[in-house]
């Protein structure tokens, strides 16, 4: 059987009198291998699983690491919604320098319909901001994923089928920024990235200054190649854009030919995904637009993403309106999947919470609509003769309540 080995894509930024971005496909840890991951993600099916609809606008979540060893670090929250702008329009064919693309161009720009939100619930139901603050005793990283740890001095990612991982901190030397690809181990998947080429305000540096670098990076995350494929005259599997000798750099003059050009019309060097200056980056064409949407096709990688409601605020536990007792415990119970079309697992694996328990499941009016008898530690809860919409899950005892929020698809 054909092996995937799991690559990680890095960017390097030559600091010198001619400031340059250069980037290299590199192999690491040990090239583990991306089909025992991929394998497991694409052919897992639940009853929520759905197919994309053609065009729908995709919602990913995204939680930011800002690991910091110092205040320049500790980028500010409008630093990082700057980035955040920057995504949506880079991927909604909004960004305001897409009338420099060349004619010869034009029609193959592509809105990607994907849309970046920063995180309001985390994986527990909580409220959040999407943005986690981290001091660190690490001066620098290297590109080893050690950042994703907690253990090392860095933080665990958040669950990687809900949520798009995203570290910001100072990488060794001239890096820019790393990803992993679709099918990676889930407690490594994101992207990394220099604090200081994140985003379009605050503390970052020419000609990184306009956010390209993530939406670059995350180009990567979602399937995509460098446009010559990382090799001389390379393909990277895109119909639509054109075979170049190498990358870009700069910002050369169109048409910029070589011995590998198919025409006149030379490298497509605005293109996201070759190593120009940031302000000389301007599109997505459509063959990458369908490939990265099929990452979140029924068998994608990312098909999970299609049910993540890490976006929807009224799914947020508030801990304020239940005893403390209460939220400890509703803490350890787990209830997934959540969201569910079908059923619900109520499960608490550490001890006999549940065990001749009374669940009643009440909607938004406050009106019961079921009530069930938990028997076990392990509960499968029908919930198929629902309507969809927020319910709440509360657990009745000779303790006080528990009570968790549900979304019913």
């Amino acid at each position: 059987m054909k092996h995937f080995y799991l690559f990680v894509f890095f960017c390097i930024s030559i600091n010198s009198t001619f400031s340059q971005r250069t980037c290299a496909t590199y192999d690491y840890n040990q090239k583990q291998e991306v089909s025992t991951y991929a394998s497991r993600l694409s052919n897992r099916t639940t009853a929520n699983n759905r197919d994309t609809v053609p065009d729908e606008q995709i919602t990913v979540p995204v939680v930011i690491h800002v690991l910091y060893n110092n205040t320049t670090q500790d980028i500010s929250d409008a630093q990082v919604l700057s980035q955040l702008l920057v995504l949506n329009n880079d991927y909604g064919k909004s960004n305001s320098d897409i009338a420099n693309i060349p004619a010869a161009f034009s029609n193959l720009a592509a809105d990607v319909k994907i849309k970046f939100c920063l995180a309001r619930t985390d994986p527990q139901g909580r409220s959040t901001n999407g943005i986690i603050r981290k001091y660190t005793r690490e001066q620098v990283w290297l590109a080893d994923d050690a950042m994703k740890f907690s253990r090392s001095g860095g933080d665990d990612a958040w669950d990687a089928s809900r949520y798009l991982n995203i570290w910001v901190c100072n990488l060794f030397g001239r890096n820019l920024g790393y990803s992993s690809v679709p099918g990676s181990d889930p407690q490594k998947d994101g992207v990394v990235i220099q604090f200081d080429v994140f985003g379009t305000t605050g503390i970052v540096r020419k000609p990184f200054d306009k956010g390209r670098t993530a939406t670059h990076e995350i180009g990567h995350w979602l399937g995509l190649l460098h446009l010559w494929g990382d090799s001389q005259c390379g393909d990277d599997h895109i119909d639509d854009t054109p075979p170049q000798k190498s990358y870009n750099n700069g910002c050369p003059s169109f048409p910029h030919t070589s011995n590998c050009s198919i025409n006149a019309n030379g490298d497509m060097f605005m293109n996201f995904m070759d190593f120009t200056d940031d302000a000389c980056m301007h599109m997505f064409t459509i063959g990458q637009k369908n490939k990265m949407r099929s990452q979140f096709s029924i068998k994608g990688i990312r098909n999970s993403f299609l049910n993540s409601r890490a976006c929807d605020s009224s799914l947020i536990v508030e801990a304020g309106s239940l005893p403390l007792d209460t939220v400890v415990k509703a803490s350890l119970i787990s209830v997934y999947p959540n969201p569910s079309a079908n059923y619900v697992i109520l499960e608490n694996k550490n001890s006999t919470e549940l065990v001749d328990k009374t669940l009643k499941i009440v909607n938004v009016m406050g009106r019961q609509v079921k009530t069930i008898e938990l028997k076990s530690q392990r509960n499968i809860i029908p919930v198929n003769d629902l309507q969809p919409g927020i319910y709440f899950l509360k657990i009745e005892g000779q303790d006080k309540n528990i009570t968790i929020k549900f979304l019913k698809l």
